[in-house]
């Protein structure tokens, strides 16, 4: 358990430790909970949810679905593309 101390300006700093484990960078945001026993702190969400519809939808794609392996075949041509102009 780690411990922290706060300032008098009602700054806290967070350990490394665990600002590391979940990848927290400065100007983070946070949503904070006042919860029994204690505070709950949240990092508040950069983008909103959204659902997989949603997120096809930007790509304007019109034509029938793909199968997976038609998408990975797809990627595995482009690959072999970008490898070759590499090679020259």
């Amino acid at each position: 358990m780690e411990t922290t101390l706060l300032s008098s300006k009602g700054q806290v700093i967070i350990p490394k430790t665990i600002r590391s484990s979940h990848h927290w960078q400065p100007g983070t945001r946070f949503v904070v909970e006042d919860v029994q026993g204690g505070v709950l702190l949240k990092p508040l969400n950069v983008f909103p949810a959204t659902d997989l519809e949603s997120g096809l939808g930007c790509t304007g794609y019109k034509g029938p679905a793909k199968s997976l392996d038609e998408m990975q075949a797809a990627i595995d041509d482009e690959l072999a593309r970008i490898w070759r102009k590499g090679r020259r």
